[in-house]
Parts: C-alpha cells; sequence; structure tokens
C-alpha cells in the first residue's frame, strides 16, 4: 500500500506517535514539500511542541538506497554544526521498523529528521522580497559560518541552491534561543572524505551550480564554493531593489548567463561594490571568473569579509529606477533596424564599467558581449545571439567601425529569423519572361525565314526551265510568275533582314543587359571583398583587444597570485616562529622536567640505597648477634666435652668455633671474652692436655 497520508493520520515511528500535519495554505491536504530525490512530510509529535516536528523523507524508488544507512549513522556527528540540523537523522529499515514497512513499502529507507520552520531562500527569490541591510548581511553571515564549518571539517553540499536554503529567522513558529538563522537541506549528496561517492549524482540546480569546469555531477571538498558565492551574493544583493527587479526569476540568473559578462553581473558587482565595498565585490568577481572550482574564494574568506561590515554603514546607491531603466535597455529593443531609442542612464554607464560621455566599455565587455554572441550563434541560438548583439550596440562609438558591424550582424541575424517566401511556383513564369527566352525565339524565328527563302528560289527556278519549253505564249506568264516569284522573294528577304536586325537589336540589348549584370557582379564583388578585408581587420584587431585584454588580466591575476601567495608564506612564517616558539618551550619544560626527575630518581637512588645498605647493616647485626650465640654455644660444649672426658667431641666443637670466628675476625675480638675463647680453644688444639677455662 503506498504511503499517501491525509492532515491528522497517525503514525508510529521508532516508538514516538506522530500525526501528520496539514499544509498552511491549503487545509484537508497533507504538509508535504516534493524534491528531486523524494518527498518530505510533516509529522507534529502527540506529545510534544510544534517546534519538535519532524520531517518525514520518502525517497523515490531510484534514491532507495542500503547505504543511506551506514551515511546516516556517519552524518550524525556533524548535527552540531549549526546550520546542518538535518544530520540528526534516523534510517527506517526493515530489521528496525518491519511492521511499518510491510504496511507502507514506499517507507523503505525512508528518513526521519528535524523539520526546519521558515521559508527558503528559493521563496525569497521568488516573491521579490526586498530585505532590510541588517537582515541582508545577518543571512549571508549565516550562511558563509556554515559553509566554513563544513569546509573545516573537508564537507561539502553538493547541491547548493535556493530551494535547499532554509531560513528559520523568518519563521513563523516560535523557535527555542539559538535556533541558526540559516539552515541546509536535502544532504544526501554530501561530500566527505569518510564517505563513498554516491552512485547518483547530481548535476547542481539552474543558476547555481553552471560552472564551466563541471560536465557531470558535483562532488568534491570545492563543490559549493561557486554556488555559495552566487546565494551569498544574491543575500546581499537583495537589499537593493534595483536588484530585486532585475531577477531573472527563480534566480538572480539565468541558466545561460552563468560565468559570462551578461548586464545582471555588472549591475550586482557594481551594487556589491557600493554597498558593502570592493572587497565583497572583488570576491564575487574572483568566483564568476574562476577557471576552476578550487580557485573561489573559501566560505572563509567571505566569512572574514563579512564580518568586517557595519549593519547601519550608509552608503550611496545607484537609484532603483535608473538601474532598471539601463537593464530593461539592453533587452526591450523592436525587431527592426538597431536604433538608440534612448540613453542609457549615466550611473548605470558607470556601473556598467563605461567612460561617462564615450559609451565605451572599460575592461572589453563588449568585446566580451561580441564573442559571447558568435558563441551563441555558431551553436545555433540566433535569438539568443541577436540580444547579446543588440545589448552590446548599446555600448559603442557611434559610426565607429565597431557599430557598423553589429549593425551588419543584427541585420543579418534579423534576415535569418525572419521567414524565408516560398518561390517554388514563380520558376515557369520567371523562364517565360526572361530575355534569354526570348531572345532564343527570336533567332529560332530568323533560321525559319531563312529555310523558306531557300525553298521558293528552287521553286523559281524549275519554273523557268518548264516555260522555256513550253509554247511562246507561256512565255509572258512566265514572266509574269517570275517577277511575281522575285517580288516575293525580295519581300521575304526584306522582311528577313528586318527581323535579322530586331534580332541584331534585340542581341546588342542582351549583351548590354548581361555587361550591365557582370559590371553589378564585379561591383558586388569588390564590395563583399572590400567588406571581407574590414571584417577580417576587425577580427584581427579584436583578437589584438582580446589578447590584450587576456595578457592585463593574466598580469592582473598573476599579481593577486603573488600577494595572495606572499601572504601565506608570511602567515605560514608567523605560524612556524609562532611554532618554534611552542617547540623550544615545550623543549625547556622537558628538559627541566627531565633535570627534576633526574635529580628524583638519583634521591631516590640514594634512599634505596641507603635503605638497603641499612637492611643489609641489619641482617649483617642480626646474623653476628646469631653468631656470637653460636660461638659461646660451641665454646660450651667444647668445654663439657673436655669436662666429661670426650676429648674427640671438644676437638670438633673447636674447630667449628675457630671456622666461625674466622668468618667475621674483626668483629668477634670486639665482643666481651669472644677472643679468650678462641685462644684457648687453639691452645686445647694444639695440646689436648691444655685444660679449657669456663668463661
Amino acid at each position: 500500500m503506498t504511503f499517501q497520508p491525509n492532515p491528522g493520520d497517525g503514525i508510529v515511528v521508532n516508538g514516538r506517535a506522530y500525526t501528520v500535519g496539514q499544509h498552511p495554505a491549503a487545509p484537508g491536504v497533507a504538509y508535504a514539500q516534493a524534491g528531486r530525490q523524494g518527498i518530505v512530510y510533516q509529522l507534529i509529535p502527540v506529545d510534544g511542541e510544534l517546534h519538535e516536528a519532524k520531517a518525514l523523507k520518502v525517497f523515490f524508488p531510484k534514491f532507495r538506497i542500503p547505504a543511506m544507512v551506514y551515511q546516516s549513522e556517519h552524518m550524525g556527528s556533524y548535527r552540531e554544526i549549526p546550520g546542518l540540523q538535518v544530520s540528526s537523522r534516523e534510517v527506517l529499515t526493515p530489521e528496525r521498523n518491519g511492521d511499518l514497512i510491510a504496511e507502507y513499502p514506499d517507507l523503505l529507507y525512508a528518513v526521519i529528521m528535524p523539520w526546519i520552520h521558515g521559508c527558503t531562500w528559493f521563496d525569497v527569490i521568488s516573491d521579490q522580497r526586498n530585505l532590510g541591510r541588517s537582515e541582508s548581511l545577518m543571512l549571508a553571515k549565516a550562511l558563509a559560518a556554515i559553509g566554513s564549518s563544513m569546509e573545516q571539517r573537508g564537507l561539502a553540499h553538493c547541491d547548493l541552491s535556493a530551494p535547499n536554503v532554509m531560513l528559520p529567522f523568518f519563521s513563523e513558529v516560535k523557535l527555542p534561543e539559538g535556533t541558526a538563522a540559516v539552515e541546509l537541506v536535502d544532504v544526501e549528496q554530501m561530500y566527505s572524505p569518510k564517505m563513498d561517492r554516491p552512485d547518483v549524482l547530481l548535476a547542481g540546480s539552474p543558476g547555481y551550480a553552471a560552472h564551466r569546469t563541471v560536465h557531470s555531477g558535483l562532488w568534491s571538498a570545492y563543490a559549493d564554493r561557486f554556488a555559495g558565492a552566487v546565494i551569498i551574493a544574491e543575500m546581499l544583493g537583495w537589499s537593493d531593489s534595483a536588484i530585486v527587479n532585475r531577477a531573472w526569476g527563480e534566480s538572480y540568473f539565468d541558466q545561460h548567463e552563468m560565468q559570462t559578462p551578461c548586464e545582471r553581473y555588472f549591475l550586482l558587482k557594481k551594487s556589491l561594490g557600493q554597498r558593502w565595498g570592493a572587497r565583497i565585490s572583488d570576491l564575487f568577481g574572483r568566483a564568476w571568473d574562476s577557471q576552476d572550482l578550487s580557485s573561489c574564494p573559501t566560505f572563509g574568506e567571505w566569512l572574514i569579509a563579512l564580518s568586517t561590515l557595519s549593519e547601519e554603514e550608509v552608503v550611496e546607491e545607484i537609484p532603483a529606477a535608473s538601474a532598471a531603466a539601463a537593464a530593461a535597455n539592453a533587452s526591450d529593443e523592436g525587431e527592426a533596424a538597431p536604433e538608440r531609442s534612448k540613453e542609457v542612464p549615466a550611473e548605470v554607464i558607470a556601473s556598467l564599467g563605461i567612460e561617462p560621455g564615450t559609451r565605451e566599455v572599460n575592461d572589453n565587455v563588449v568585446g566580451r558581449l561580441f564573442h559571447q554572441a558568435r558563441d551563441l550563434e555558431k551553436a545555433g541560438n540566433l535569438s539568443g545571439a541577436l540580444e547579446i548583439f543588440r545589448s552590446a550596440y548599446h555600448f559603442v562609438k557611434k559610426d565607429s567601425p565597431l557599430e557598423v558591424e553589429l549593425a551588419a550582424a543584427i541585420q543579418g541575424l534579423e534576415e535569418q529569423l525572419r521567414p524565408v517566401e516560398d518561390t517554388s511556383n514563380k520558376g515557369f513564369k520567371a523562364l517565360l519572361l526572361s530575355r534569354k527566352f526570348m531572345i532564343s525565339s527570336a533567332a529560332a524565328l530568323v533560321i525559319l525565314a531563312g529555310s523558306a527563302i531557300t525553298v521558293n528560289q528552287i521553286l523559281a527556278e524549275k519554273a523557268e526551265s518548264r516555260q522555256m519549253d513550253a509554247e511562246a505564249l507561256a512565255e509572258q506568264q512566265a514572266q509574269e510568275a517570275i517577277r511575281k516569284q522575285e517580288e516575293e522573294a525580295r519581300r521575304q528577304q526584306e522582311e528577313a533582314a528586318k527581323k535579322e536586325e530586331e534580332a541584331k537589336i534585340a542581341e546588342a540589348e542582351r549583351l548590354k543587359e548581361e555587361e550591365a549584370k557582370k559590371s553589378a557582379e564585379a561591383e558586388q564583388a569588390r564590395e563583399e571583398q572590400e567588406k571581407a578585408d574590414l571584417q577580417a581587420k576587425y577580427d584581427k584587431q579584436a583578437k589584438y583587444d582580446a589578447y590584450l585584454a587576456s595578457v592585463e588580466e593574466k598580469k592582473k591575476k598573476q599579481e593577486l597570485q603573488e600577494k595572495y601567495d606572499n601572504q601565506a608564506k608570511y602567515e605560514a612564517y608567523l605560524a612556524q616562529q609562532e611554532e618554534n616558539k611552542k617547540k623550544a618551550a615545550q623543549d625547556e619544560a622537558a628538559a627541566k622536567a627531565a633535570a627534576q626527575a633526574a635529580v628524583e630518581a638519583e634521591a631516590n637512588r640514594k634512599a634505596q640505597a641507603k635503605a638497603a645498605q641499612q637492611a643489609q647493616a641489619a641482617q649483617l647485626q642480626k646474623q653476628r648477634s646469631q653468631n656470637v650465640v653460636e660461638l659461646v654455644a660451641l665454646y660450651n660444649k667444647a668445654y663439657n666435652a673436655q669436662v666429661a672426658g670426650n676429648k674427640d667431641r671438644a676437638r670438633n666443637a673447636a674447630h667449628e668455633f675457630i671456622n666461625l670466628y674466622n668468618k667475621d675476625q674483626s668483629y668477634y675480638k670486639t665482643v666481651g671474652k669472644m677472643s679468650s675463647r678462641r685462644n684457648n680453644l687453639q691452645k686445647f688444639m694444639s695440646d689436648d692436655s691444655h685444660w679449657i677455662p669456663k668463661l
């Protein structure tokens, strides 16, 4: 059974009960938002507050990927990053939610996550809603902070666009304190060095991810830089009514305008420079002119630049009416031959890089527009090329060669776009009326007339021969016949001569017309050759101007790159100095700690040695005391044995005494009468008649 809930329907997910929310603008319809990968439903907890609502994202079959489980578990560690609240997500799996998925198979690998209240940046653009300066700056800083935090962790959203940027700041629901002003949604394509590349990559959204180097899906650590720069520029520009009124529709830029020298780019860049400063304008220009995504400014650079701005700063602005009129002049011209019906206001002329009073564009703007139009013409987009040619026609010097060239290009495209007349039915009529056909017909008549004269002459000769053979009576008739034939021949000859003269006149007229035609063709060929030579000259000059512009641009970029490199080297030097100081301090602390440890170790060693020595002394003293007792006992044993008359036993005891005494002789001779006992026992051993005294 498909999952198509109604408002108020109950559902239990992971042990918690929810009800499906009702769409605020469509009573009786479930609150759901459709995206490129699935549909998101609002779930309101039965026992919770409205700001605790959850979003249940039900994916289309193509995007129900089992690896979503691992991805969501990994993304859970990013939920503490401001702006990535939707990273706190749970995936419905057969193991954990088998009963629910069995009832609604569409919920396989669906994701439940926090519902983000508020409108999207897409809604702000579509509604042409003007923002205050403080609102624009706050939103731009919030987005830059999110991007900077993600870049520091090697993350990228990979589908950053107006519909995926939520604005809780404008939410009508009371949210807890500390809620981020900007939140990102649709994070299934997020890049992380710890996650696998998705099976299906999105090519980005029109008006944001149309970088010139991107030919397939976006999935890298730099994927958000270009789109982020465009959205930040839009957020800052939305405090200028002239920019809001000039928006294309669902985004400020049209898809075909991305990274081209279009009017919207110049207007937005100038507005950023006037309202927010040259640093912001330069960052946007770097992103727009970048050759690859890694060359775009980082979000950290945007955040630093935005942090230096003031919400109360008052700057000079371009009048909204003037900016709108200037933007309209370039695209609202008629279909007839190009004319300058209105002059562009001086403020907007300056904003487009034009020297006041000269109508000439700085930085080769017209050249870039010209080449862009030529590219569109080669690609077959004649209408787009015609519009850009007309835009460039506004900003060239009057009566200049470039104006002539642009006028010719506009006229040529208009002729190509004009419907072609059908001339297939006029061929036969044109043939009948052609001079060549008439002259050919006259020549045929002359030939037929000549043939008639020859036949008549032969008949006359035969008649004359027969008349000579006839009677004299017939001679008069024959002569009369000859006279008549001669008169007829003369008449025919005169008529033929007349026709021949007319044919000669017609031929002369034809030759005259052919000569005039050849002369006209030669003149046209000469004019075309002159035009081709002039075109070649213009092309050569345009290429040279483009070369100079590229050299100058390359020089500027090189100087800027050198500046960045020097700054990076200086920062690296400072970091190295700081690191060296830290390392020196650590080494000094380690040396002190080592010295202290050595002192303590020596003290411990001495203490241990002293303790060992004391223990050894105590042990020795104990052993000596025992030995003294044993020596006394041996002496008494020898004495008692002698008294009992057992001299052998007395001698053995005396021998043991002497051996034990000699082991520590220096000590035992200081103990009482021990030396006297030794002397007596030695005498006994030398002479067993010696009597051992009792001591």
